[in-house]
Formats: structure tokens, sequence, C-alpha cells
């Protein structure tokens, strides 16, 4: 590697590439071959571009835009312009090759544009767009220092670029092959762990905690074993790397604490089942639907459409109202007052008829209406009502009943009474 950081080797070869420059471009026949190749280049783009026009508004109008033959339709017409400076370089070639002139550099033009034509052909049909254009680019680097006949010394050329890291040897060609390996083997593992993860969700057998417990475990081994794997192929030792371990276990001792604690306390929360998706929690002011539970937090969306991220270790540490954790009835307790002139039996009769009049207050177990005081100025009564839909809300159910109330006792003249004081006023 020492060769080309050496000022006496750049200097010569800087040298030698002006030198080459200057005999092509000092050459008639080369500066012929890139005058058919500008103008093969210009007159395809001149003419592609009404032809795409044309070729779009056909593909607009038909039904089958979204199908595959519409997507190969869609991959095609962007390449057109490239499609017809193939033909026109073609037509260049022969051309001057019936005039016994070199057609060395169109070829190799037009050699160069195919390979890309047959590239992105191949690469479009994929759904991701950044995939498609990542695998194209670097196939066709590939096809072109192929074409170039310089595949062989640029491979050769970054095996030499290495370094030697505590008896690993590292080059340029093993980097560039690590990334690609590790790409690969990476999309493979996501992809492979959406796909059994949309499985394990169809599995109506398991409860949503085994199905998202399983789903991430499997993401993480098969993430673990694309990493393993990668570097095995790549032929680093492994225990190379043993030190590594130390340095995370310093770390996890000191700096991650409160990452550890809520990855082991989402462990926690999937295997006793406490909380799972779709429950209906109250932690502290927050109360809403759990939408997911993530390795180190869960996410809870209230009714406003804000959607809280809790930590795991909050759930385990604190209080956490489950409304939903055996099953989904739940009981709502009402107290309103009424004034000592109130016909009590028709006050607890309009009450539990109030509360029947409200759709999600459930009929089985029905309202309860109970004398539960008699206060310092009113009559205490307590409606009990249930309902099986805590995730529409708990208040609004309450707020809707209350309304009733009011309208029934506003109907048959029962009074709500306010505190009222007596002053006494004692003077001497």
């Amino acid at each position: 590697m020492e060769k080309y950081i050496d000022p006496q080797f750049l200097l010569s070869w800087i040298l030698s590439l002006w030198h080459y420059l200057l005999g092509v471009v000092t050459n008639t026949d080369t500066l012929l071959e890139v005058g058919v190749i500008i103008a093969a280049l210009l007159l395809a783009y001149l003419i592609a571009r009404p032809l795409k026009r044309r070729l779009q508004r056909i593909l607009d109008a038909q039904s089958w835009r979204g199908r595959v033959p519409g997507r190969i339709f869609s991959v095609f017409l962007p390449m057109i312009s490239v499609l017809l400076a193939i033909i026109l370089l073609r037509v260049g070639s022969e051309t001057l090759a019936g005039n016994k002139l070199p057609t060395a550099l169109v070829d190799t033009v037009a050699r160069l544009l195919t390979a890309w034509i047959i590239i992105r052909l191949s690469t479009g049909m994929l759904k991701d767009s950044n995939w498609a254009r990542l695998l194209s680019f670097a196939a066709w680097i590939i096809a072109a220092l192929h074409i170039l006949n310089l595949l062989i010394p640029v491979i050769s050329l970054l095996d030499q670029l290495a370094i030697d890291l505590g008896g690993v040897r590292v080059s340029m060609l093993l980097l560039i092959k690590g990334v690609i390996v590790f790409a690969v083997l990476l999309k493979l593992a996501s992809s492979g762990s959406s796909l059994l993860e949309k499985r394990i969700l169809s599995f109506e057998e398991l409860t949503p905690s085994v199905q998202v417990l399983l789903s991430k475990a499997l993401k993480i081994t098969l993430l673990a074993v694309a990493v393993i794997v990668a570097l095995s192929s790549l032929g680093i030792n492994l225990s190379a790397f043993a030190f590594i371990g130390g340095a995370i276990g310093v770390g996890v001792g000191f700096g991650l604490q409160k990452v550890v604690s809520n990855l082991v306390s989402g462990v926690i929360l999937l295997l006793d089942r406490s909380i799972k998706p779709g429950d209906v929690i109250e932690i502290g002011p927050t109360y809403g639907r759990i939408q997911s539970l993530g390795a180190r937090y869960v996410s809870v969306a209230t009714r406003d459409k804000t959607e809280y991220l809790i930590p795991n270790e909050d759930l385990i540490t604190t209080q956490v109202v489950n409304w939903s954790f055996s099953d989904k009835l739940v009981r709502l307790k009402i107290v309103i007052g009424v004034s000592y002139d109130s016909d009590i039996h028709a006050v607890m009769r309009l009450m539990v008829e109030s509360a029947a009049s409200i759709p999600r207050v459930l009929a089985n177990p029905k309202p309860v209406c109970q004398l539960k005081n008699f206060g310092d100025n009113s009559i205490d009564m307590e409606l009990r009502i249930w309902i099986s839909d805590p995730e529409n809300g708990v208040s609004n159910v309450s707020s809707a009943v209350r309304v009733a109330i009011w309208d029934a006792f506003q109907e048959h003249g029962i009074e709500i009474p306010f505190p009222q004081r007596d002053v006494h006023i004692i003077t001497q």
C-alpha cells in the first residue's frame, strides 16, 4: 500500500495519464468517434422528448397502470432516450466501419448503455426503489469495469490497499465486500422477520403479548445470525472481537442502565401478559389504548389523537390501571345530590331510566341507584352503570348519563340543591 501513497509513483502515474489523454485528443479518428457519440446522444434526447409525452398519455389512459404490465411500461418509459441512443450508436458504428474507420470507442459506449438498460429493467421491478437504484448502480459499475477490461486490475488494486489491525488484514476489497454482504444479509433478515411477523400475527390462538414477544425475538435472532454469517463469510475470526464483550459490559454497567432496564421490563410485560396491545390503561394523567409494545417503550394513544411513548420501566414500577385486563366490563359511579323535598323513589327510578336510555350503558348488568348518604345540604345518590367498551372513552359516557338525568329532573321538577349556610349574628 505504501507504493500508492509514494509521491514519485503518483507523479509518474499522473504524467502517464496526461500523455494518454493528450494523444487521444490529438487523434483525428478518436475525435470523429467522440463526435458520433455526442451526435447520437443529442439526437436521441431530442427524439425521446415528444415520444415520452405521447407514451405517458397512453399509460395514464390504461386501466392496467398499477398492474404488472403497467409497472413494466413505467420502468421502460424513462429509458426510451437510452434505447434510441443505442440504436443511433449502432448506426454510427456501422457507418464508421463502412468507411474503414475505428469504432472501438463508439462500440464501448453502446455496450455500456446496453448493460445499463438490462440492469435497470432487471431491478426496476423491485418494490423498494432505493434498493433498486443501489443494486442497479453497483451492477452497472461491475459491468462497466468488465466491458473496459478493468475489473481484474481494479480488484487487484483494492486488495493491495490494505492495513493490519491487530493481526487482521483489512483491505479496501474486504471492506467493499463486507458492506455488500452486510447490506444483503440485513435486508434478507429484515424482510424475513417482517414476513414471519405477519404469519405470527395471523395465528389467533396466540395472545397479543405472545405474538409480540415471538416477533421481536425472531427479529433479533435473524439480525444476529445475519451479522455472524456476514463476518464469517468474510474470513474474519470472531474471537478477535472478544474484547468488545467486555466493553459492552462496562457500557451497560454505567451508561446503559435505563436502556437495559426498559428492555428487561419489556420482556417481563410480554411474559406476564399484564399489558398487551388493545388494552385500555391509565397511568398517571395518561388514559388511552395501547397501540404497540416496543423493546423500550409502550405506545399509548389517547382519544384526542395524542400518542404517548411510556418507558417500559414505568409500567413495572408504578401503579397502572388496566381497564380491560381480565375483561372489558367496567363499572362507573355517578354521584348526584337531590333536595330533601324530593321523592327518593321517583329520583331512583328516573336515574335508572336515564342511564338505560344511553346506548353504551349495558342492560345486563343493569344500572343500579343507591342512596349513599344524608348530606348537609342534599340527599346523596349514587348511580352505578356498566360499559363494555372503555376504549371508546369513560368520561364521555358519564357525561351523557348526567345530561339525561338533568333533563329528567328538569321535566319532573326535582331540584339539585346548592350548598347553603345559615349565619347567626349575635349582638350584645
